[in-house]
């Protein structure tokens, strides 16, 4: 909004909160936190910007994200231009005026040249999973829908139903303070210790004195984190591998998955290796036998970084205590809610007060696909994407004219991708191209058919030379029931996702299809 304001154009946002802050408006569950870098997860444009935001400590938990977003929506005069607790229900497109009709379940009608979806990677929850939900005497919650007052758990039977990212967090805060902790696992994960030490003026002025630096370097690293893949696996002795990932690991970040060997993610060898030290680092933890079988993923099951990369504190730690419990669920599955509790497939049932989801999302074209989108030929974008999801760039889709989009499937975002790098990069590219439609006289622009084919084609090869390919995630959609196959994120890397952006952009946008409407356009 505030790069399209530049261009001296109107924009106005619609918002389901009712307040700014996004993924971390909704996701506010106990111990909700970054697990970017905080001096990382910025946007770039504006140095005082920037510099004027102080964190607490390397990765901030969720209420200080949200006070940076408020922040940074009141320093650019954000909220005049946004109405809140307002959801886009349906947009329209007019062929002959080249112009969105776009309608809210307030009564709101909005006649526009552009739509931008703005949706997000991961914010479609999965909320109604089970049979039996409502029955349940208790109360129950998705993390994506934690309510704003929070809940009472102190002195309670808890449920976690998930151990991904989210449901870690989750268990890990929650452990000390409930009755009785029952977690109910399904895949194991392999996760890496968090090191959170606290900022105070020397760390603030050590990065923010390295602007100039985040600004150049983020953009062109493989994931638009300040560390790259500088080690290669063949140059290095058994010893010398060992000695990097034991470096990399004490780091207590997402390094050892982002930055220490490329080859991981193609080397079912390497892949092992990496992925057994993974093990043994959480083996050494845990150290009861059946805990490891639950909790540490075996050998050939898939490899480390071909799953979303979880960090953690304490969080294996939690199942050592006595109020704890470990479930496996992966082959006596979860069978229905009952009003007393969970209900397994052999018929036992765990009588609980409390169920917190942490059952993720519909990624990537979920969110979209919840509101209606008609295109050319009242084409459905939902109903395309239940066919095969494609897009160009992950900005355009063809047989959508004049529709943009951020954090959508076949662009780097969520996996393998510091969002707020990516985010700012797409933004600019769109608002960019809508400069250089309204410099040459143009209404509509639309992907033509041959340049989707292309980007698909392109995004397919890069991602299936990856073992990501071959496991099943949500990085894969394999989550939702039905959902067309394909790697969600772009795997050949941030910054070669962005050259190949600027070239097509210089070379005159040559996948897409620039046109007059058949209408006159209003000014």
């Amino acid at each position: 909004m505030h790069q399209l304001r530049e261009l001296g154009l109107k924009a106005h946002a619609c918002d389901t909160a009712s307040d700014v802050g996004g993924t971390w408006y909704w996701n506010r569950y106990p111990g909700a936190k970054f697990d970017s870098e905080a001096y990382i997860y910025q946007y770039l444009f504006d140095e005082e910007l920037y510099k004027g935001w102080t964190w607490s400590e390397r990765f901030p938990g969720q209420p200080e994200i949200e006070r940076w977003l408020h922040y940074i929506a009141d320093s650019l005069n954000l909220r005049r231009d946004i109405s809140f607790s307002t959801t886009v229900t349906k947009a329209t497109f007019n062929e002959e005026s080249g112009r969105w009709k776009v309608e809210t379940g307030q009564g709101d009608v909005i006649d526009t040249q552009f739509v931008i979806g703005c949706t997000g990677m991961l914010s479609a929850p999965l909320e109604d999973r089970f049979p039996g939900q409502s029955s349940f005497k208790g109360a129950i919650v998705h993390t994506g829908r934690y309510p704003k007052a929070g809940l009472d758990l102190e002195g309670k039977r808890v449920g976690v139903i998930g151990i991904g990212a989210t449901g870690i967090q989750v268990i890990q805060t929650i452990a000390s303070e409930v009755d009785h902790l029952t977690v109910f696992a399904r895949t194991p994960q392999y996760v890496l210790p968090m090191k959170n030490p606290k900022y105070g003026p020397d760390e603030a002025r050590w990065y923010k004195g390295r602007f100039e630096e985040l600004k150049e370097n983020l953009p062109h690293t493989f994931t638009g984190f300040e560390y790259d893949f500088e080690n290669k696996w063949a140059d290095l002795t058994p010893e010398q591998r060992r000695a990097v990932l034991e470096e990399i690991h004490a780091d207590g970040s997402l390094k050892l998955w982002l930055a220490s060997f490329a080859e991981m993610f193609f080397d079912e060898e390497v892949s092992e290796e990496i992925s057994e030290f993974v093990r043994e680092k959480m083996r050494a933890r845990l150290k009861d036998p059946r805990l490891i079988d639950i909790l540490v993923p075996k050998p050939g099951e898939y490899g480390f970084g071909t799953h979303r990369v979880p960090l953690e504190t304490n969080y294996l730690e939690a199942f050592l205590r006595d109020n704890v419990e470990a479930v496996s669920v992966r082959d006596n599955p979860i069978a229905e809610i009952v009003a007393e509790g969970l209900k397994l497939a052999d018929g036992t049932v765990y009588e609980l007060d409390v169920i917190i989801m942490a059952v993720g999302f519909d990624a990537g074209s979920g969110a979209l696909s919840r509101i209606d989108i008609a295109g050319r030929d009242g084409l459905k974008l939902a109903e395309e994407w239940r066919k095969d999801i494609r897009t160009t760039l992950g900005i355009q889709k063809y047989g959508f004219p004049n529709l943009f989009m951020t954090g959508a499937p076949l662009a780097p975002s969520a996996a393998l991708c510091n969002m707020t790098t990516c985010l700012q990069q797409q933004t600019e590219w769109i608002s960019d191209c809508i400069r250089h439609m309204r410099e040459t006289g143009n209404d509509v622009i639309e992907p033509t058919r041959e340049g989707e084919d292309s980007w698909v084609r392109h995004h397919d090869e890069t991602a299936n030379a990856t073992l990501i390919a071959k496991t099943s995630s949500w990085y894969t959609g394999s989550n939702v029931p039905g959902k067309p196959r394909r790697v969600l994120s772009y795997t050949g890397g941030v910054g070669t996702y962005r050259d190949k952006c600027d070239a097509i952009a210089r070379e005159g946008y040559p996948l897409f299809s620039l046109s007059k409407a058949a209408a006159p356009q209003d000014a």
